[in-house]
């Protein structure tokens, strides 16, 4: 009962708290993270601890579908290889750069587990991209592409991480297995998104006269989705998006327009509810890592934290400026690239200064493992999760507070 009232008492403060940020124009998600963070340090406040799976359970797969779902499919069929480069060949190599950076820095930091944290750290945020770009006024391409990377890139952090943890619990590390283990992910992931997608689309149509069966029908698949792609250890990320992208086809083509309205108004509302959830959430956990750190360690992880959301930084920047020269050479050099795939270099600041992490970071983070197979204690997990919590919050709030002057400054240049 008193976990009841606690949740009921989050949900008010979440809608308080976004009613105002709206009234004077303030980012939601962020001043629902720092209400959450005020909130975890009232003494009275007892401590709530995540349970990463709920978080991967719950707020993921509708989160997913519904961006799924509202992209614009040809942007984004144009923009895949952007999107591809971003989601796939970024997040590893900013793996590797935050490793390298975390290994020589961190005392007793090994390679297995710097790579650890830079898995957990590699991949940008959809929910935090969606909640903090929206209403900026950005082009649709930027938007795409944002979303289209945030939405793919948590299935390659995933794979990178689960190998992470296997060499740091002393399992060998295989490339030819790792690189086979990634595609049979993704692709597993794809085929039952697509299989579920023909199956939901077939029942739909079977019951296309009853609108509550259809939106209920709706709001059931991304879970049922997520957890049986999951189950067969494929990507129940990918699955999802996969089903949101076939499921906006279908709705475009043979929803009538009644089902699209109530269809709209019902997700908006699971969304808000969610979004809203999810940044208050990220502020309460901070002072429970905080508490399990000692003292004397605070400072200096929080200042690897700052190095750390740097390099990652420097790193999107540079990948962001070469994919712009190479897809703007390629079309030049006559290859088979779209007039519609090019970007300037004004989408590709505003592309990297919108690379936040998020909740998903913050989920893998908290799942790492508390013992090893042998029994003793999983190396620095404490530190990590604390680095973790640290960039999250310094992406959040410096990139997000400044990304709208950002925006403004770029647009009037």
């Amino acid at each position: 009962m008193e976990n009841y009232t606690i949740v009921l008492i989050i949900m008010a403060i979440m809608i308080i708290a976004s009613a105002v940020a709206d009234k004077i124009k303030f980012p939601i998600p962020l001043l629902l993270l720092l209400v959450g963070m005020a909130i975890g340090f009232v003494p009275a406040m007892p401590a709530i601890d995540i349970n990463p799976e709920i978080i991967m359970l719950l707020f993921l797969p509708p989160l997913l579908y519904d961006a799924a779902f509202n992209i614009s499919f040809q942007e984004f069929k144009s923009n895949l290889n952007t999107i591809g480069t971003l989601a796939i060949g970024l997040v590893f190599i900013t793996t590797a750069g935050i490793a390298a950076v975390a290994y020589y820095l961190i005392p007793g930091m090994t390679w297995p587990l710097a790579f650890v944290l830079g898995s957990i750290l590699s991949a940008t945020d959809a929910v935090a991209a969606i909640g903090i770009t929206k209403g900026l006024g950005l082009p649709h391409k930027t938007v795409t592409i944002l979303e289209g990377e945030s939405l793919v890139n948590d299935a390659s952090a995933l794979v990178a991480y689960r190998f992470a943890v296997a060499a740091v619990t002393g399992t060998a590390f295989v490339t030819w297995k790792a690189a086979l283990q990634f595609l049979i992910v993704l692709g597993g992931g794809f085929l039952i998104g697509a299989i579920l997608a023909r199956l939901l689309g077939f029942v739909i149509r079977l019951f296309r006269t009853n609108d509550m069966v259809i939106i209920s029908l709706m709001l059931l698949m991304p879970f049922v989705t997520y957890l049986l792609a999951e189950h067969f250890q494929v990507s129940g990320v990918i699955a999802v998006v996969v089903l949101g992208l076939g499921m906006a086809r279908l709705s475009r083509a043979k929803f009538p327009n009644g089902i699209k309205e109530q269809s709209r108004h019902f997700w908006e509302v699971i969304i808000f509810l969610l979004n809203g959830l999810i940044f208050l959430l990220i502020g309460l956990e901070f002072p429970v890592i905080l508490k399990k750190m000692q003292a004397v360690e605070v400072w200096p992880y929080t200042g690897y934290a700052v190095l750390i959301t740097l390099t990652a930084l420097l790193i999107r920047l540079v990948r962001v400026y070469l994919q712009q020269f190479n897809l703007q050479r390629a079309f030049k050099g006559k290859r088979p690239i779209s007039e519609d795939a090019l970007f300037d270099s004004r989408t590709s600041f505003i592309i990297t200064w919108s690379g936040m992490r998020g909740i998903v970071s913050l989920a893998i983070a908290i799942g790492l493992p508390v013992a090893l197979d042998d029994g003793s204690q999983f190396p620095l997990r404490n530190e990590l999760i604390f680095i973790t919590i640290a960039v999250v919050l310094l992406s959040l709030l410096g990139q997000g507070l400044s990304l709208p002057w950002v925006v403004r400054k770029l647009n009037k240049s």
